[in-house]
């Protein structure tokens, strides 16, 4: 009996596992972005050439670069503005990080070289690439995965595409059970927030003129 139990656990495991792998798993790695953003080339991929894993989700946003950049540029633990997505989670991950709803004048300054540390035992976010306006590429330390924010105009209006990419390396069944079975679905519940949380933001009426407020970029050798 509990023989069969299992073995009807397995297949059924197998079959969703197979399903995901067929039906799902493009549109949990490529949540919003279009053929062409999910596999066209992105600032900081020259970064990590060949990463194991690529996520690359996106978002429409109903306003200008200039509106949407000071959002980007300020992000980052306390006392920077988080990343507008489900901070508690965040905190219970150890991380000391509270989004904020307004435009932090003090930390729209952002330099390559930068690092923002996430704990004290050295795990953090360092500043890879900075084009205000345009592109912010961060790279994870020590884990060496990075994650870039490109701007990119709609022809023929305001609109803006931000796209959102992960490039993560590793191998091994260990790294790909944890890939697979976690870290996709995670990832893409805790970047969807993000993104629709800076969508939310920009879009407010009353950031109409945050492109006065646009970051001041000074950007360092790496």
């Amino acid at each position: 009996m509990k023989t069969t139990t299992v073995v009807k656990g397995l297949a059924l495991a197998g079959g969703f596992s197979a399903a995901y792998l067929k039906y799902g798993r493009s549109r949990v790695l490529n949540w919003g972005a279009t053929a062409g953003e999910a596999y066209g080339p992105l600032a900081g991929d020259e970064i990590l050439p060949k990463p194991a894993l690529q996520t690359t989700r996106a978002i429409t946003i109903d306003a200008p670069p200039a509106q949407i950049w000071p959002w980007l540029a300020q992000m980052g633990p306390k006392p920077r503005a988080g990343v507008y997505t489900y901070d508690q989670i965040e905190r219970l991950l150890g991380i000391n990080i509270e989004n904020s709803d307004r435009i932090l004048p003090e930390f729209q300054e952002i330099k390559v070289g930068e690092f923002f540390a996430l704990n004290d035992d050295g795990k953090g976010l360092a500043v890879r690439d900075v084009e205000p306006g345009k592109h912010l590429v961060l790279q994870w330390e020590p884990a060496k995965s990075t994650w870039a924010f490109c701007l990119e105009p709609e022809a023929g209006g305001n609109a803006t595409r931000l796209i959102s990419r992960n490039r993560i390396p590793g191998s091994g069944p260990f790294f790909w059970l944890m890939a697979v079975g976690l870290m996709e679905f995670g990832s893409l519940v805790m970047e969807r927030k993000m993104l629709k949380g800076i969508k939310q933001r920009a879009e407010r009426p009353k950031e109409r003129g945050a492109a006065s407020v646009a970051a001041k970029v000074e950007v360092a050798p790496a």
